[in-house]
């Protein structure tokens, strides 16, 4: 199961490259953020709309169905970044130094190889919907009030391609971790114990008092 991680980070060129992609990661999460608050924002006005003026948001289920492609994909390699999805631990969580390394290499690369098919029929997916030539660019549209659903359909082949960059860096740092027989290797999630895990909770809590005692 996923569990709390850290990801170290120094001056190498992987760390550097981690750390941009984290910037587009960060981005995209936060869009899908926006996302959630939107739907929220959308149920209010719909609800409202129906018990006052029995007159509810027209096409609500359309915008919710674009809305899911925002909310399903677009945190994805955020969480990839951090270790935050959900895996078996069983076998893994036994090993250590280079075997442990390999082992996160294997499965890094049977999820890498599955992405780039991915990115691959999610595209082809969009291509089938787009056309320069028709009306909004869209081939279709939502069934209520005629949303193109290409927009949708496009954010998929993008959050995927993030997710592949993702994990092709993350199985460079495993496998420089193999290579060189290092410990601690930078731009992968390594992750905590127990106490370590508390350790960091206590220190988060820490500075957030520390900051509203200064405030």
């Amino acid at each position: 199961m996923a569990g709390s991680a850290a990801v170290l980070e120094d001056g190498s060129r992987l760390s550097q490259l981690d750390r941009g992609l984290l910037r587009l990661e960060r981005l995209l999460a936060l869009l899908c953020g926006l996302a959630v608050f939107s739907l929220m924002f959308l149920a209010v006005i719909s609800v409202s709309g129906r018990n006052l003026f029995n007159a509810p948001l027209p096409g609500y289920v359309d915008w919710i169905e674009q809305a899911m492609a925002l909310i399903a994909f677009l945190a994805i390699s955020y969480t990839q970044r951090d270790g935050g999805h959900i895996r078996m631990d069983i076998l893994v969580g036994r090993l250590s130094g280079r075997a442990l390394w390999a082992a996160e290499f294997l499965t890094t690369l049977a999820a890498f190889g599955l992405m780039v098919l991915l990115v691959w029929g999610t595209w082809s997916h969009f291509d089938r919907s787009f056309d320069f030539n028709a009306p909004l660019w869209s081939r279709d549209s939502s069934i209520d009030i005629g949303i193109p659903i290409w927009p949708a359909k496009l954010l998929a082949p993008i959050a995927f391609a993030v997710l592949s960059a993702r994990m092709a860096l993350q199985l460079w740092g495993y496998g420089r971790a193999f290579v060189l027989g290092l410990v601690e290797p930078v731009a992968v999630p390594l992750v905590q114990s127990a106490a370590a895990q508390a350790a960091e909770e206590a220190a988060h809590v820490e500075d957030l008092g520390s900051d509203g005692g200064t405030g």
